[in-house]
């Protein structure tokens, strides 16, 4: 990896040093606009929509438009005066639950490592801060731009998680949301115990992006002169008669894809018979040697037969 910033976390009058990686990547297949006649690659032009002429990239400014359609023009002077941290700092702010901050607020991710000075103080606020439970909110300016983060601890790592402004979150405004929805009791039992029958402990390595494979495998193809097989297209379930009904037969599918098997009918009934202190059938005199000589009669064939 290469890192893409250098700055230092302040944390009251203690200062580390660190460099900033990218924690994540995309795994997206990227594909070029081509010339379907012969494969050429398309190129575009900056042409001004006044003059028609091409602009070369040194005269292109930034420039905001007006709801009038006037357009104001930025200078790189117009920027510089922004009150954007120049400092290189990570400044820590406050520290809380991880549970107040919502997810929704999380932009990237970024991995922040020690430089060779840094490295004492860096692993003293990493223990501090997994001792705490708690995550750091700090701000920080990455590529332009001022944003609030969090920072906490992963694989012995500090995270550092860019987080959008509460503004740049939008309201859930649905018409749903105002109207008065009933849900009947059954309906919501079942889908509690679809939930339960589909629990589990999250390994991202069981899932992967099908999608991307199948692409890839298109390509390959291609490229080697083989035919692209199709995938068989799946046969469509029929749809449920009811809310209810759909429910019960996907905690039914989600019970056989887990292999879990159903109990036999007449096991509750005996075990309720042994609780009771109660003899089962047969133990009664008269009817209980008949059923015990041919259980014996019909073991001494299957000692033979493993003999």
């Amino acid at each position: 990896m290469r890192s893409i910033w250098k700055g230092a976390i302040s944390f009251g009058l203690v200062t580390i040093p660190v460099k900033v990686y990218s924690a994540t990547e995309q795994r997206d297949v990227s594909f070029h606009q081509v010339h379907r006649e012969d494969g050429g690659r398309i190129k575009y032009k900056r042409v001004c929509t006044v003059d028609g002429e091409e602009v070369p990239y040194g005269d292109i400014a930034k420039g905001y438009e007006l709801p009038s359609g006037d357009m104001v023009i930025l200078t790189d002077e117009d920027f510089a005066d922004l009150p954007l941290s120049t400092s290189r700092r990570i400044d820590v702010l406050q520290f809380v639950e991880q549970e107040e901050v919502d997810p929704i607020y999380f932009a990237k991710s970024y991995y922040l490592e020690p430089d060779a000075q840094g490295a004492k103080p860096y692993v003293l606020l990493r223990d501090a801060l997994e001792r705490s439970d708690q995550v750091a909110i700090v701000k920080v300016a990455l590529r332009q731009r001022e944003s609030l983060a969090t920072l906490r601890v992963r694989e012995g790592v500090f995270v550092l998680e860019t987080m959008l402004w509460p503004d740049e979150v939008r309201a859930p405004d649905f018409p749903f949301l105002e109207e008065d929805i009933e849900v009947r009791k059954q309906e919501l039992s079942m889908a509690t115990s679809l939930i339960e029958s589909m629990r589990g402990e999250f390994d991202p390595g069981e899932y992967k992006d099908a999608y991307r494979e199948a692409l890839q495998s298109v390509i390959d193809a291609k490229v080697e002169g083989r035919e692209v097989t199709r995938p068989e297209a799946e046969a469509a379930e029929e749809p449920a008669a009811d809310l209810l009904s759909a429910l019960r037969a996907s905690v039914e599918a989600a019970k056989k894809e887990r292999g879990e098997k159903r109990p036999a009918a007449k096991a509750p009934a005996k075990r309720a018979a042994k609780a009771d202190g109660k003899p089962e059938r047969g133990g009664a005199k008269g009817g209980a040697k008949a059923p015990a000589s041919s259980k014996k009669s019909e073991a001494k064939p299957r000692s033979r037969k493993s003999a």
